[in-house]
């Protein structure tokens, strides 16, 4: 599948982002070794009251990283890790990379089923897990229920309060968040401060070696591992960085999931590449992020659309200061318009929408945030060094023209080397080094990609081509509309035909199911106009905020 169209962004205003130095080739760990040596004293991270410099969270990571090495592992072993948003994941994931190890991230709320997948897939030998239960909910119960069943040697356990300072630690304890004892594991602390810091890391080729196994959500399938390298991970936290720009002085929320690519890259590796702070939140809790974002004048926070709304949606959010906030990207689904310009008048800040994928480490376009124009409804154009056109579903060796609609192909250093231990389906979607992505997008004359919707998601309504995308933005105008997701239901005259699930800003007000068609009929073609319309009060998301389809499918009617 060789090129043959024109790059028309790279003569569009779209910021100072193409003729960038390629990013060194350099072991993902050197982001903090390097920052370390430059900024000793800087805060890298705040975690619920208490700071870490740079110097000590690399001390920490060192001592990790020859704990490790005492306990077995090897270079290219396999290291889970299972935790949420709190400082010992960080100080495992670069422990991990500098004794030559593998990470393979887990949603910490995975259930048993999809742990143990996981875990065998991957072959890890060594999983880092929380043993803290809170509010009743128990995160390790899935690793307990599995354990037997896989070749693990060794769990090493931690709780989410052992790096609290010691008056928060006693109020988490009243708060009911409890330290349960768990047979047959090491202790996180103590294993750390028992070694010394590793003085000589692993040897590290970051073009050819694996820094992370990252698996992909399983929404199209059985998960796949996504086999990231270092100078996969290295190349996208450099272009991220440049993006904001992020600086020293900045200060970067992670709410997002650190096990998610997305959080990982844009709210850890890029504000660490250029030795600015991140401030740790194990969960997003729309109080705690906006008492976070004005206390610790966050000024750059990446979220998914959901966040957004969560905040445009507080009736009080004016008594926040939250004018810290200059830079804001939002990934993992579509950024309905009517969203960010809210948000924009909130905050001061910009906020803009960008694309990737867990096979691409995972920024592949971007809006411009400073400089440049920002289009609504679109991704932007592709990252620097990145590549990307336009195919034909049924011909994917066919490059098509401007404007027309197929398959989303991108190619660049950030491209996964392929899935772990799954030959054909590497072979499914990586050719001559470009990666399919199984989105259907178009481009328009200056370079910019618009996501019209999955493949998979496409409604056929008597043989016209819906996308749940462009309608969903037509009920986010809507003044009485929430949130949305849209999905295609057996019609017996169409095939298929539209229905919509709506979450209402006010559930008290009698909005009906024909105000909302009523709405749509006035701005979208009739076979576009959903024939149904369900209230619900949430939708099904991931931990990042994608609405999931396929639970919207399965929702009986009345259900939410």
């Amino acid at each position: 599948m060789q090129r043959e169209a024109a790059r028309p962004w790279l003569k569009a205003d779209v910021g100072e982002r193409y003729g960038l130095p390629r990013p060194q080739a350099r072991p993902l760990y050197s982001l903090l070794v390097d920052s370390a040596r430059a900024k000793p004293g800087n805060r890298c991270i705040h975690y619920l009251g208490r700071d870490f410099t740079y110097s000590q969270v690399d001390e920490l990571s060192s001592r990790f990283a020859s704990a490790l090495v005492s306990l077995g592992m090897k270079k290219g072993d396999r290291v889970a890790i299972f935790l949420p948003n709190i400082p010992q994941l960080v100080f495992a994931y670069f422990g991990i990379l500098k004794a030559g190890g593998v990470v393979v991230m887990c949603n910490p709320v995975y259930k048993e089923r999809e742990l143990e997948y996981q875990l065998k897939d991957s072959g890890a030998e060594i999983v880092i897990a929380s043993r803290t239960v809170a509010k009743g909910m128990d995160l390790y119960k899935s690793l307990e229920g599995c354990r037997e069943r896989l070749p693990l040697r060794h769990v090493i356990s931690t709780h989410i309060g052992d790096y609290l300072p010691g008056v928060k630690k006693r109020l988490a304890g009243l708060a009911g968040v409890k330290d349960v004892h768990r047979v047959g594991t090491l202790d996180f602390v103590k294993l750390v401060n028992s070694r010394s810091p590793m003085k000589e890391y692993a040897d590290i080729d970051p073009e050819s070696d694996l820094a992370l196994l990252q698996y992909t959500g399983g929404t199209t399938g059985v998960s796949k591992g996504a086999m990231l390298t270092h100078y996969n991970l290295v190349s996208n936290a450099a272009y991220a960085q440049s993006l904001f720009p992020v600086t020293e002085g900045d200060i970067s929320l992670c709410v997002l999931p650190l096990f998610h690519i997305y959080g990982l890259t844009v709210t850890m590796n890029a504000p660490l590449s250029a030795g600015a702070a991140m401030v740790l939140l194990p969960n997003f809790h729309v109080d705690e992020v906006m008492k976070t974002i004005q206390s610790q004048k966050v000024t750059i926070f990446s979220g998914a659309p959901a966040m957004y709304i969560a905040i445009n949606s507080r009736p009080d959010a004016k008594k926040f200061n939250l004018k810290s906030v200059r830079a804001c990207l939002s990934g993992g689904s579509a950024l309905p318009p009517a969203v960010r310009k809210k948000f924009i008048e909130l905050t001061g800040g910009n906020l803009v929408e960008g694309y990737g994928l867990s096979e691409t480490s995972p920024i592949t376009h971007c809006n411009p945030v400073t400089g440049g124009v920002v289009k609504d409804g679109s991704i932007g154009p592709p990252f620097s060094e990145t590549d990307s056109m336009i195919v034909d579903v049924g011909d994917r060796s066919r490059v098509l023209a401007t404007g027309e609609v197929g398959e989303l192909a991108v190619k660049g250093p950030q491209v996964m080397k392929g899935y772990w231990n799954q030959r054909e389906e590497t072979d499914a979607v990586l050719k001559d080094g470009w990666f399919l992505t199984g989105d259907i997008a178009k481009m328009d004359q200056d370079g910019y990609f618009y996501i019209v919707d999955r493949k998979k998601d496409m409604i056929n309504v008597g043989g016209l081509k819906v996308y749940p995308r462009e309608v969903e933005d037509v009920l986010f105008e809507h003044p009485d509309v929430k949130e949305a997701g849209v999905i295609g239901i057996p019609d017996e005259f169409s095939g298929e035909a539209v229905k919509a699930f709506v979450v209402l800003k006010d559930p008290a007000k009698k909005t009906s199911e024909q105000d909302v068609i009523d709405f749509c009929q006035k701005k979208l073609a009739k076979f576009k106009v959903p024939k149904k319309v369900e209230f619900v009060q949430e939708l099904p998301k991931t931990l990042i905020g994608k609405v999931l389809r396929r639970k919207l499918r399965e929702l009986r009617p009345g259900r939410p």
